[in-house]
């Protein structure tokens, strides 16, 4: 079974361009299940119930969030209708929304979670390490085939700690947040595909997803302005991993996928 896996949507460009591409990517790829991250998919900070059943209708079976998950108001009264959407596990037991899913297609359950990091984080939240051994150890008992984790962190130190900590445990770790692909994915030696970050689903004209102007103006003069969503060279971003019921928790094989709106015919 194929898995594909997006980094993050940034606004109204991502959304669009999942709901202009999206299907037949899968169709052609023999996908059977599309995962990705959308804490930046509502104006380009936080999601909404709205945005969440877009993304859905473009093809994304289950949505993965970070640490701008309760930016939109309102959403923490929404989450808990969505029985597609994740919340980071580690943030306090008091929050709503679920802290991993369970996910069935061609016969195979597919457990996911998020953890966000602490590294240079603002959410005050619980040990990712802890965390992700509890998460995969309850996935472990409910007969779950294969595991997936996202780590949404700044430090690149910190989210390869966990995919080594990890390794031939789960299917797959990813890392999510910084929006800029890094060229290190690979299966570990014990089975485990990684890669420290997807990048993103968005602009590429941009600076992390943001128009460029305003986001070279706070360097040059340290002056508070907005930065809106770019708009420019858009498409997405993330890796396929193929799993096996013959092989637990673990990945067959993995590829870096990377598609723009220009290269689509």
């Amino acid at each position: 079974m194929k898995i594909l896996v997006l980094g993050d949507i940034v606004g109204r460009p991502g959304r669009n361009f999942l709901s202009h591409h999206l299907q037949s990517f899968l169709l052609e790829n023999d996908i059977s299940l599309c995962i990705a991250n959308g804490e930046n998919a509502a104006g380009g900070a936080g999601i909404t119930a709205k945005t969440a059943e877009e993304i859905k209708k473009a093809g994304v079976n289950a949505i993965t969030l970070g640490d701008h998950v309760w930016d939109q108001k309102n959403f923490e009264n929404e989450i808990d209708q969505l029985d597609f959407v994740c919340r980071p596990a580690n943030l306090p037991n008091s929050n709503p929304g679920k802290d991993h899913l369970i996910l069935e297609r061609a016969n195979t359950r597919v457990g996911l979670f998020t953890v966000l990091g602490r590294s240079f984080m603002g959410p005050k939240v619980a040990c990712p390490f802890f965390t992700a051994d509890r998460i995969v150890n309850n996935l472990q008992t409910q007969d779950v085939e294969q595991i997936i984790c996202e780590i949404h962190a700044e430090t690149t130190s910190e989210k390869e700690s966990i995919g080594w900590y990890l390794d031939g445990r789960v299917s797959l770790v990813f890392g999510t947040h910084t929006h800029v692909p890094t060229i290190d994915g690979r299966i570990l030696p014990k089975g485990t595909a990684y890669q420290t970050d997807l990048g993103m689903t968005g602009p590429r004209e941009s600076v992390l997803g943001r128009e460029i102007d305003a986001c070279v103006g706070r360097f040059l003069d340290g002056m508070p302005r907005k930065c809106p969503v770019a708009e420019k060279d858009v498409g997405m971003q993330g890796c396929v991993i193929e799993v096996s019921n013959e092989s637990p928790r673990n990945s067959v094989s993995y590829q870096r996928i990377e598609i723009r709106d220009n290269e689509i015919d």
